[in-house]
């Protein structure tokens, strides 16, 4: 397989959804009772139960820790980088007004000559914020499968290897993640918006208590209606950036493909979906408690020399200790909190396609181990 090749469009024998018919029959069986399925990576080339599901992200991980690690650090690395020095220019450009509303007393009002400009440094810096966390969302949701790819064959891959598909991808993957946010979640804030409107109206209105309630009921059976319908897309939907990686689709291709493989599987993936995110955000919190403790301290020693009208500036210096530490532990509780769930999901895919397309003699091929039919034992007959 060519370096870059994907697992469609005929990389694996030039049939389509890699080299073998849609839900092709399986070869011949073997003889001399039951043999295992060959592993030429982190999983065994045959269905997957939640133990291999889980083994092979733990193994994928270890073995490519420096890929995965690696490009999550350059990336949220680079990105708070970006975010602390606008920040600073925000700072330099805006500080005296910020100093001046912040010196207001109570009865006091800011002045539209203050309020704007920070207005204005707030928007740009929150703009910059998404884009840059958009751009690096899309690229960990790309590099992930990439490394992926060659953790299922067995295969080494090199950082910039990496790095190259997860640029080619990372357009389409964008494209993938903001579908699927408007397929799933927005109706479940189209609601949250109606039922605030709704109250904000009866509250403008003076409504009687009872007006009130009924405004309460219809905003919590809208929750009710729409939350399981958007948990329901969102799984159905949720193996589309994989599908974008080793597929080469294109956003609206992938959500098709990733709801045609989930189909008959839902709750199977919803579950262990969901025990994964938990346990991704178990991790998470465990990684940033350390952190955020031992920033307490240069943040104590910092704030007690403050005298008793400091400046923003004189606070954030006495803070930045506290600062520096939660953002360490944020940024390595946010890599393992993407890579996991997100090796998880495309091994998902991987099981999916060898369920229903047969696609493991085909990896084992591509990966120059010879094809074998395999299930369960049965008492050394032949089969």
């Amino acid at each position: 397989m060519a370096q870059d090749a994907g697992w469609g469009g005929g990389a694996y024998g030039g049939a389509p959804y890699g080299g073998v018919p849609y839900g092709g029959p399986p070869g011949p069986p073997g003889w001399g009772g039951w043999v295992p399925p060959p592993k030429p990576g982190v999983i065994p080339l045959a269905p997957l139960k939640l133990g291999d599901v889980l083994n092979g992200a733990f193994s994928t991980m270890g073995k490519y820790w420096k890929q995965l690690f690696g490009m999550g650090a350059a990336l949220y690395g680079g990105a708070a980088l970006l975010m602390a020095a606008a920040v600073a220019v925000a700072y330099s450009a805006v500080g005296d007004h910020l100093d001046r509303v912040i010196s207001l007393r109570y009865e006091e009002e800011a002045a539209s000559t203050d309020v704007v400009p920070l207005v204005t440094a707030v928007s740009v810096l929150a703009l910059l914020a998404i884009v840059s966390m958009t751009i690096v969302s899309g690229l960990m949701y790309a590099a992930v499968p990439a490394v992926l790819q060659e953790a299922v064959l067995g295969r080494a891959v090199a950082f910039s290897t990496v790095w190259r598909r997860a640029w080619a991808h990372v357009g389409r993957v964008i494209g993938t993640l903001i579908l699927t946010a408007l397929v799933a979640v927005v109706p479940v804030l189209l609601v949250m918006v109606a039922f605030v409107g709704v109250v904000i109206a009866l509250i403008t209105l003076d409504s009687d208590a009872g007006g009130g309630g009924a405004a309460m009921t219809v905003g919590v059976l809208g929750a009710l209606l729409t939350g399981p319908v958007a948990v329901w897309l969102w799984v159905k939907l949720c193996l589309a950036p994989a599908v974008v990686v080793f597929e080469g689709q294109g956003p609206v291709a992938a959500l098709r493909r990733s709801s045609q493989l989930v189909r008959g599987d839902w709750w199977r993936i919803f579950g262990i979906t969901l025990l994964v995110y938990v346990m991704a955000a178990s991790a998470g919190y465990v990684i940033q408690l350390p952190f955020s403790v031992l920033g307490l301290f240069p943040s104590m020693v910092g704030t007690s020399s403050l005298g008793s009208d400091p400046s923003p500036t004189a606070i954030v210096v006495a803070m930045s200790g506290y600062l520096v530490a939660t953002m360490l532990g944020q940024m390595v509780s946010q890599i393992i909190s993407t890579t996991f769930p997100q090796l998880v999901t495309g091994l998902l895919y991987v099981d999916r396609r060898m369920r229903t397309e047969d696609l493991g003699p085909v990896l084992a091929e591509a990966a120059a181990v010879p094809p074998q039919e395999w299930g369960p034992p049965e008492d050394g007959a032949h089969r």
